[in-house]
C-alpha cells in the first residue's frame, strides 16, 4: 500500500477513536452548557480530578480503570450536585449567573487544580490495564485497544444517556428545564430539583471521561487546559444540546486534528481544528447538528 494512503487511513482510524474520547468529554458538557445554559469551564477539570481518583482507587483496589470509571461516576454525579447547588443559591436565584457564574466555574476550576497538585505533586500519572497494550492488525491500519475500548466504553455510555434523556419523564423534562422553567412547575415539577439532578448526571460523565483519559494518555493536574477549549468547541459545532450532534462533531473533530498532526505537525493541529469550527459557525451558527430557530 501507498505509504501516503497507508497514513492517511491510520490518521482517519486514530482521530475517530480520538473522537470517542472527545465526545465522553462533551456529552456531559452538552448537558450542563446545552441543555441548562450553564457555562461550566470547570468540566475539563472534574474529567481529569476523576481521572486521578480512577488511578488511584483502581491501583489500589486493582480493578480495571475503566470500570472504577463507572464506580466513581455516582460518588461525581452527587459531588456535581453539590457545585450546582452552591451555584444556584449564590448567583442563579439572584439573575448573576452570566458573569458572576462564569467567575465561580473558574475559581471551582482552579481550586480543583491546586487541589490535585497539592494531593498529587506535578508529576504526570498513568494507570494501564493489561490489555492496553494490544494493538489490532487489519492490513495497514493499526486500531490500539489502548483507544478503542475506551471509545466503545463512551459511546455505550452516551446511547444509555440518550435513551434516558428521550424515553423517561426526567429526561425529557431536564431537555425542558431551560427552555420553559415555568411550563414543569405548573406541572408540579421543581425546575431546581430537575437542573440539579442534570449538573449532576454530567459530572458524572465527566467522571466517566476521566477514565477513557487515563488509559487514552498520562495525566497531571494542569491537562484540563488542553480540553477545555476542545470540549466546547465539539459542543458548539455538535448543535449545543444534540447528543447526537456532539458524537459526530467529536469525531469530525478528532479526525481533522489527528490528520493534520499526521501531515503538518502537531503545532498545526489546533489552529486547524479551531479554524475549521469557526468557519461551521460562520456557515451554519446553530452548528453541525442544531436546528435553526
Amino acid at each position: 500500500m501507498d505509504p501516503t494512503l497507508s497514513l492517511l487511513l491510520n490518521g482517519i482510524v486514530s482521530g475517530l477513536l480520538l473522537g470517542g474520547l472527545y465526545a465522553a468529554a462533551a456529552s456531559g458538557l452538552a448537558v450542563s452548557f446545552g441543555m441548562l445554559d450553564i457555562v461550566n469551564i470547570a468540566h475539563p477539570a472534574l474529567m481529569v480530578a476523576a481521572g486521578f481518583a480512577v488511578i488511584l482507587l483502581g491501583g489500589a483496589l486493582g480493578l480495571d480503570p475503566l470500570l472504577m470509571a463507572l464506580l466513581v461516576a455516582p460518588a461525581f454525579a452527587l459531588l456535581g450536585m453539590g457545585i450546582y447547588t452552591a451555584y444556584h443559591h449564590f448567583f442563579e436565584r439572584r439573575g448573576d449567573e452570566a458573569l458572576q457564574g462564569l467567575a465561580f466555574f473558574f475559581g471551582v476550576m482552579f481550586i480543583i487544580e491546586v487541589g490535585l497538585v497539592m494531593a498529587f505533586g506535578p508529576e504526570q500519572r498513568f494507570l494501564d490495564p493489561d490489555w492496553a497494550f494490544t494493538t489490532w492488525r487489519f492490513g495497514e491500519i493499526d486500531v490500539p485497544l489502548r483507544m478503542l475500548i475506551p471509545a466503545l466504553v463512551s459511546l455505550a455510555a452516551i446511547g444509555l444517556l440518550w435513551l434516558f434523556l428521550q424515553r423517561t419523564f426526567i429526561g425529557l423534562a431536564i431537555a425542558a428545564v431551560a427552555q420553559d422553567a415555568q411550563a414543569l412547575r405548573l406541572m408540579a415539577v421543581d425546575p431546581v430539583r430537575i437542573k440539579r439532578l442534570a449538573f449532576g448526571i454530567s459530572v458524572g460523565f465527566a467522571a466517566i471521561a476521566g477514565g477513557a483519559l487515563v488509559v487514552v494518555q498520562p495525566i497531571e493536574p494542569s491537562s484540563h487546559h488542553v480540553f477545555i477549549g476542545r470540549v466546547f468547541a465539539v459542543c458548539i459545532m455538535g448543535g449545543m444540546a444534540s447528543l447526537s450532534g456532539c458524537v459526530m462533531a467529536a469525531l469530525l473533530f478528532g479526525v481533522v486534528e489527528n490528520l493534520t498532526a499526521s501531515f503538518f505537525g502537531p503545532s498545526w493541529s489546533p489552529a486547524v481544528a479551531f479554524g475549521w469550527l469557526l468557519l461551521v459557525l460562520a456557515v451554519r451558527p446553530q452548528g453541525l447538528f442544531g436546528r435553526a430557530a
